[in-house]
């Protein structure tokens, strides 16, 4: 197969990989563990998820974009340590989908108080979609193929539901945008799969 086409996090990592890499020494220096900055990162989108389940989207992605951060900073503190196991990993992959869950469910929740139940199926497509991308890849690797392709891979995702919060205007073409690009990066992943096997047979 072809080298994997370079994705918008592969780009942002490139960019901020010396920093990163930097701040993670320096918290690994603190005596701060990866694990720790894993379960802070889900407990700051519970409380974001709260504010937009009320109603407050704004406020809910103010929170969320502060926290952002921690999303990269436990994988550096974790290179900083020079960590062995694999368990980081898949706590971090684990929590990352409870934190998608959370926010969509945040999110469909105000939609029914509302009674927006065109943006409530909106909402409930999307989370599906954005399990859709991390299960094919997780189950692709059970099969070893390397999959991390795809027009809407999570970084892509949190933009956009950071511009629906912040912008609620856009609230209802944000959420086709997603409902749309998380499923067909889905499909896009277990296609990519069916190829790389086809030709490694």
């Amino acid at each position: 197969m072809s080298e994997h086409p370079v994705t918008l996090t592969d780009r942002i990592r490139k960019l901020t990989g010396g920093f990163m890499n930097a701040l993670g020494a320096w918290l690994y220096r603190l005596g701060i563990h990866p694990d720790f900055i894993t379960v802070l990162g889900l407990v700051v989108v519970l409380v974001a998820a709260v504010f937009i389940g009320n109603g407050d989207l704004q406020i809910g992605g103010l929170i969320l974009l502060a926290g952002l951060p921690l999303d990269a900073v436990d994988g550096a503190v974790a290179r900083a340590m020079q960590r062995k196991d694999r368990f980081g990993a898949m706590l971090d992959s684990s929590l990352d989908r409870y934190a998608d869950g959370l926010i969509f469910a945040a999110l469909s929740y105000y939609f029914a108080v509302q009674g927006q139940l065109d943006l409530l199926v909106l909402a409930q497509a999307s989370l599906l979609g954005s399990f859709m991308v991390s299960y094919a890849r997780a189950r692709a690797e059970g099969v070893n193929v390397d999959v991390r392709i795809g027009w809407f891979t999570r970084l892509e995702r949190i933009l956009v539901i950071l511009l629906i919060l912040l912008v609620p205007p856009t609230m209802e073409i944000g959420l086709w945008v997603l409902a749309i690009g998380t499923n067909f990066t889905g499909l896009q992943r277990i296609w990519y799969v069916y190829k790389t096997l086809r030709e490694q047979a």
